[in-house]
């Protein structure tokens, strides 16, 4: 794929996505990238969030933010119209002058693009249904899949945000090896509050996701005696719903109202069953809390020694584990130690280098010249 000569300041599109974790990985590294020279546009696909939140987010990253109404690939109902996004972005690349494409999804990269590509395995349903489904994916996964398989080939290169999940990409789409390995960060505390920690669990994340395992967590609430607060939307904009009987939903949480909960520094949970990162359990883990995690492989690879690690629909064993940090102060002082120490790997400073690095192979020394 040609390179166009790029202006003094590299100018980056970046698509994002804001139902979930993407939404705040997309707003640390376009801070990240401002910072260090260059200039991005963030191509927002899918539902908006609010004129004011917008508003903050540019005003925080120093990005601009461009509500595209294009629709998501895991919300689109054919295939054309991720074919047609693809080609929207593409056209928009040209119109804001892009020296570098930086995607959220693969499939995107099917478009007519004449810069580099770099895609982002975040997730996707052929993964997603390896870990969840029950024989061949269905029809309506089948061609969604199909399309990341085309794009991870279209893309110039491809990230995936741990080891785990990038052989679960190769294996998926049958690549000759495996997307390189750029570990999600974000900005953490450097220090915690004195303060003790709060006698309850917590858990965050899209509750309707059959990935997330709500319904185990739900089960495991029944045995605490202490509440389990669950942050996170009930119903996905794919018809999917969940029904809580025993957590304490809280509903969608912005970014400070999600760090007044975990500054609380309650023992954290999370059962999921598929988790290509998990952002949410390094928020947790960059609060101070106390990490019970499933014992599934991203989650190993990142946190094994820094975390509780039981099997993901053992909801007895996880029980244990919790009311064990309740009830044992030394024990949870010394796991939520384990886990902010941990978490220092994975900061924002970290994945922006590890995404400069790939932008500078793409353009060239002199291209990316700007970005110190």
């Amino acid at each position: 794929m040609p390179m166009r000569q790029g202006p003094a300041r590299p100018q980056i599109l970046m698509s994002a996505d804001a139902l979930g974790g993407v939404w705040q990985y997309s707003l640390e590294l376009a801070r990240g990238l401002e910072r260090r020279g260059l200039s991005v546009t963030l191509a927002l696909m899918g539902p908006a969030p609010s004129t004011e939140a917008l508003a903050r987010a540019e005003a925080e990253t120093g990005a601009r933010i461009l509500p595209t109404g294009l629709p998501l690939d895991w919300t689109a109902g054919r295939p054309a119209e991720v074919i047609a996004a693809a080609a929207a972005l593409a056209r928009l690349a040209n119109d804001v002058g892009a020296d570098l494409v930086h995607l959220h999804a693969p499939a995107l990269a099917l478009g007519a693009f004449e810069v580099p590509v770099v895609a982002v395995c975040h997730s996707c349903v052929a993964t997603w249904w390896a870990a969840l489904g029950d024989g061949s994916l269905p029809e309506d996964l089948a061609w969604r899949s199909d399309l990341a398989a085309r794009g991870c080939r279209a893309a110039d290169r491809l990230l995936a945000p741990t080891r785990a999940f990038a052989e679960a990409t190769r294996a998926a789409y049958g690549l000759p090896q495996p997307p390189q390995v750029v570990l999600n960060g974000r900005h953490l505390a450097e220090t915690l509050p004195e303060t003790a920690p709060a006698a309850h669990a917590f858990t965050a994340g899209r509750l309707w996701d059959r990935a997330k395992n709500a319904a185990a967590i739900d089960r495991l609430a029944a045995r605490l005696d202490v509440p389990l607060l669950a942050a996170g939307p009930v119903a996905g904009p794919n018809g999917e719903r969940f029904t809580p009987r025993h957590l304490h939903p809280l509903g969608r949480l912005d970014g400070a109202e999600m760090a007044r909960e975990l500054d609380r520094r309650p023992v954290f949970v999370s059962l999921a069953r598929y988790e290509p990162f998990g952002l949410a359990v390094l928020e947790a883990a960059g609060a101070g809390c106390a990490l019970v995690l499933s014992d599934i492989p991203t989650f190993s690879e990142l946190w094994q020694g820094a975390a509780i690690l039981v099997p993901a629909d053992d909801e007895a064993a996880a029980a244990q584990a919790v009311k064990g940090l309740l009830t044992d102060s030394d024990k949870r002082a010394r796991l939520a130690a384990a886990a902010h120490a941990r978490a220092a790997r994975y900061g924002t400073e970290a994945m922006t280098e590890s995404v400069l690095g790939v932008f500078r192979d793409c353009l060239g020394a002199d291209a990316a010249g700007a970005a110190a």
